[in-house]
């Protein structure tokens, strides 16, 4: 890539920056655009003779269209049009033409394809004005007439029919076992057996979906879209539309957050498109915040953990097992309990999962997708049977420390959780922490201190990346990344700066247009060990081929030095003997007689050597509530969370990531439930007023551990790991295990509302094989 992307506005870090190295806390250098308002986002885009797209949704959960009555909306002042399933514009029929890059088996839903409905929501018209305000009032003039058919949506009775899912998605493999943990669970001395209960969370980033189609002079489609993969977006509208490559341009320079949510495309995407198509002309889709609460969310869950010890602890039988909803559409998954087989030393495993089908729109990823329901089951079950040993929950965990994961039976590439275990139980003083529930109190509250372990995967993909060094000393380096806030921008660069050892003002890092070089979708925690090695890469050949310039000069005065003799830095390559020996950057181009010098890499995992381990990032989180009885009210007052996620490039960033997971766990844990009215098959609160979220009061001291580890098998170039999603992981359980402590009550649903402390928890029925089990 020549020259910077006007359209973009990359940021570049200001003027005195210096020089950076791995592992310092350098602010975000698209901080300053963030906070002045230069950061421009998907709605934000305009063009000339720009019109705006409402979406009217559908008030069934199940049935037929009838009849669609448009008179009224389309005699409204400045309506355009109102595009419906009856005059779209043509689009493919065959369910491969719209999987997009993380579709589950199934068939994928698109929007206006016919008259059928799906889930209460759905969009079933469109309408375009010139105006928001007109559309919008125009939309509430559009009447739809359902042939409604039953419908349901409540997972908890349909358990028994639950079924195991189609071939599962990519990142994602079904659980097996090991052993003969029905054996061993009723020989063991020590025993317990819990159900568990998740709720709907739904995705509230700041930015909600939206699109800005402009339609160019030639028919070129250049899309502005939320998403978490620009190539992901253009993929799923060229093949789903049937428009050229070359005719479509996705970008998405800055996200306003997403966690999950912008993984796959969002029906305002097509929506906007098939408009733009429709009337050449430009198009803006924003979803409300009501929309917003229709569609993908973490899905509704339920589990059910034995656990089976000797009287010392040793573990003897793990059973886990899970059903989630999905749609009747797809088979969308998260396995949920894969992690129990890797979590303790156990040779005895049974890990079962399957579907529900409900009348919902499919679940989407949220942050730490599976681990965060799976590992919370897990972990409160770990700390129930820790009290019946009477034993401390810490040194539970510390008697089945493992470093090979049981069931897969492979050691893991690096796993420094047992220090992790050390600093985060100093930190806290976990030491000083009595047995005995009900046993600490300030005031009128209950103090409990709880603890749980952490785990996700680590993820490396395939990336392409570019490096071009410019003759005025500028390095730009460009991939078609994402950053939804997790600070691609600045971590990048750092990677880029400290390779050819620049001041970070003088790189600048190109991201989020689908004209870029290949990049994967900003998921799993993945973008550093996979597109950040890409940029080390990159640079590392730009460096052998300037070193190769720099001896192809007449009187270069580095001799016949190699690679291993030399080093970059301030714009110089000099000689690590002898710094003073060094000729300039620019001198090296000006003698070649060029103005760039590029190199592309494309970065691959190192696969056959990474099938031999387990990789994960580990954590340690320990957490203290204060309880009100009285009132149902638990305050999570100090979380202390330990992480061993590889080398950290960004200090500050990554602290950044795992604190605000942490805050995202205390949200699930005590707040964010999505209810639906099952007569409806509706979710009912659907705005900030009535779904709870984790706000500043809410939140108190939150202190943040990197324990030095490096993963070259994970990451050969950086041995760095992810650490976005590893935060939230264990957070729930934590605080679930506090809260008994405090209070001598257990748990076993999230959110846990005041209610559930006061008045109790909901009865769970037992699943059918657990139940044989049982007998």
């Amino acid at each position: 890539m020549t020259d910077l992307i006007p359209e973009l506005r990359t940021p570049t870090a200001p003027a005195g920056t210096g020089r950076v190295h791995s592992g310092m806390a350098v602010s975000r250098v698209d901080g300053r655009a963030k906070v002045t308002g230069q950061a421009q986002y998907a709605a934000e885009y305009t063009a000339p003779d720009l019109c705006y797209g409402v979406v009217v949704s559908s008030t069934v959960a199940k049935g037929r269209i009838t009849k669609i009555d448009t008179v009224d909306a389309l005699t409204a002042h400045g309506v355009i049009a109102v595009m419906t399933h009856e005059n779209r514009p043509k689009m493919r029929a065959f369910d491969i033409a719209w999987k997009d890059m993380t579709a589950p088996a199934g068939s994928p839903f698109r929007p206006l394809f016919s008259d059928e409905i799906f889930y209460s929501g759905q969009p079933v018209a469109l309408v375009i004005a010139d105006t928001f305000e007109a559309a919008r009032y125009a939309a509430s003039l559009v009447r739809v007439h359902y042939d409604v058919e039953e419908h349901e949506t409540d997972i908890l009775k349909l358990l028994d029919q639950s079924y195991k899912p189609r071939p599962l998605k990519a990142g994602f493999t079904p659980p097996s076992s090991t052993g003969d943990a029905e054996k061993a669970y009723a020989a063991a001395p020590v025993r317990i057996d819990a159900q568990f209960y998740n709720g709907v969370e739904h995705h509230n980033p700041m930015e909600m979906f939206a699109s800005t189609v402009i339609y160019g002079e030639d028919g070129h489609l250049t899309v502005y879209d939320k998403t978490q993969s620009s190539q992901n977006s253009r993929w799923f509208l060229s093949h789903g539309l049937g428009i050229s490559k070359d005719k479509l341009t996705v970008r998405n320079p800055y996200v306003g957050g997403a966690f999950g949510s912008g993984l796959r495309p969002q029906y305002q995407l097509p929506l906007a498109a098939m408009a733009a198509l429709q009337l050449k002309r430009s198009v803006r889709v924003v979803l409300t915040r009501q929309q917003m609460f229709s569609f993908g969310h973490r899905p509704e869950t339920w589990q059910r953990v034995r656990l089976a010890a000797d009287r010392d602890g040793t573990l003897k039988a793990i059973w886990h097992e899970a059903k989630q909803e999905t749609s009747r559409l797809e088979d969308y998954v998260e396995v949920i309990v894969n992690w129990s087989g890797q979590l303790y030393a156990c040779n005895d495993i049974t890990l079962k999962y399957e579907l529900v089908g409900t009348d919902r729109f499919s679940p989407i990823d949220m942050r730490a997708p599976g681990a965060a329901h799976g590992v919370h089951a897990m972990e409160v079950a770990m700390d129930e049977l820790a009290y019946e040993l009477k034993m401390d929950p810490l040194d539970l965990r510390l008697k089945n420390y493992t470093t090979i994961a049981p069931v897969e039976d492979k050691p893991f590439s690096t796993k420094e959780l047992m220090e992790c275990y050390r600093q985060g139980a100093e930190r806290f003083g976990w030491a000083r922490r009595p047995l005995e529930p009900r046993s600490m109190q300030d005031g009128e509250e209950l103090v409990g201190w709880g603890m749980a372990t952490g785990i996700w995967d680590s993820l490396v993909m395939v990336a392409r990346v570019s490096a071009v060094l410019h003759s005025n000393g500028r390095l730009v380096v460009s991939s078609a990344a994402s950053d939804i806030g997790t600070g691609t921008y600045t971590v990048m660069s750092m990677i880029a700066a400290e390779s050819l050892g620049l001041p970070l003002e003088q790189v600048t890092f190109q991201l989020g247009d689908s004209t870029l070089p290949m990049a994967p979708i900003e998921g799993g925690s993945s973008h550093v060990s996979t597109v950040g090695s890409g940029v080390h890469g990159a640079c590392d050949k730009l460096k052998k081929q300037l070193l190769k310039m720099a001896l192809a000069m007449k009187e270069t005065p580095l001799g016949k030095a190699r690679t291993r003799d030399v080093e970059f830095g301030d714009g110089f390559i000099f000689l690590k003997k002898d710094p003073a020996v060094r000729v300039a950057l620019s001198a090296v181009l000006a003698d070649a007689s060029v103005d760039r010098v590029e190199e592309k890499f494309f970065m691959t995992p190192q696969m056959l050597k990474q099938r031999k381990y387990t990789r994960a990032v580990h954590s340690a989180v320990f957490c203290e509530v204060r309880v009100n009885e009285k009132l149902g009210m638990i305050r999570v007052t100090r979380v202390v969370s330990a992480v061993a996620a590889g080398r950290i490039i960004s200090a500050k960033t990554a602290a950044s990531q795992v604190s605000g997971a942490v805050v995202w766990g205390i949200s699930q844990a005590l707040h964010e439930e999505t209810h639906t009215d099952h007569r409806f098959g509706r979710f009912m609160n659907h705005n900030y007023a009535e779904y709870h979220v984790a706000v500043n009061a809410d939140i108190h001291d939150i202190d943040v551990i990197f324990v030095e580890e490096d993963d070259r098998i994970v990451s050969k170039q950086l041995g760095a790991k992810g650490v976005g999603e590893i935060g939230i992981v264990g957070v729930a359980a934590a605080i679930s295990n506090a809260v008994f402590h405090a209070t001598g009550k257990r748990l076993h649903t999230t959110p846990m509302t005041p209610d559930k402390l006061m008045v109790g928890e909901r009865q769970l029925p037992a699943s059918e094989p657990m139940a044989k089990m049982n007998t």
